[in-house]
């Protein structure tokens, strides 16, 4: 991780998904018409954030095999990385929609309360509060090795409530959230033109790499500050 071309990539990828992004050619899709630019940020930050949620609990269960505390390091700035990608995904798909979702026909702030009870929504916002807790508790808990193991634990704990919150809850209930009730979704294959595709995987892989960089800053401040701890 020390090469830097990884950092010259992600920092051209994201230039080039918000150039892209934002003047490329969109299909004029039902309901969502100009707003679908906001998949480059919206659905590429949460594709990013899940990535790094699973790199943190790969090394969380790496750190109940070994008791490294280097690896309960790498568990936490990861997950930190991954939730503020998360809620910046979170904030983006509130704009998103506050634009896409609200009722002309209703006042706006009965708009909005329609949009705050969806369950995808509320599926994320619970994944995020789940990932908060784990920060709270690793705070409340003084002795080293103690707060690394029942980190680790509930890392794999939260990971596990991570994937039926966002993921399966929500397509079971009824949402407005595309590919629920008629809704385009933004399907590959049938929704997003071969225009979009060439900046959605360059904008998911730029993402990703910018929350590495960012989670690997912060993992070498903290080893340089533990460094006594962990020798």
């Amino acid at each position: 991780m020390k090469k830097k071309w990884w950092k010259i990539l992600s920092a051209v990828l994201l230039v080039y998904t918000i150039v892209a992004g934002l003047l490329g050619p969109v299909p004029a899709l039902p309901l969502l018409q100009e707003t679908i630019r906001n998949l480059y940020f919206h659905v590429c930050m949460w594709f990013a954030m899940m990535i790094l949620f699973t790199v943190s609990v790969v090394y969380a269960i790496k750190y109940l095999r070994s008791l490294d505390l280097r690896h309960d390091i790498y568990a936490r700035q990861f997950a930190v990385t991954a939730m503020l990608l998360g809620v910046l995904g979170y904030a983006t798909g509130a704009i998103w929609a506050s634009y896409t979702w609200a009722d002309p026909n209703k006042p706006l702030l009965n708009s909005f309360s329609t949009i705050a009870r969806d369950p995808k929504l509320i599926g994320a916002a619970i994944a995020l509060l789940v990932y908060s807790a784990y920060l709270i508790l690793r705070d409340a808990i003084s002795d080293i090795d103690k707060r690394a193991r029942i980190s680790a634990v509930y890392n794999i704990f939260a990971y596990a409530i991570l994937f039926p919150a966002i993921w399966i809850l929500p397509r079971i209930l009824p949402s407005l959230h595309p590919g629920n009730d008629g809704n385009p979704a933004l399907d590959v294959k049938n929704d997003i033109s071969a225009s979009m595709r060439v900046v959605f995987y360059p904008a998911v892989i730029g993402w990703t790499l910018l929350g590495v960089w960012i989670a690997t800053l912060k993992i070498r401040f903290q080893l340089i500050t533990d460094k006594k701890l962990i020798s």
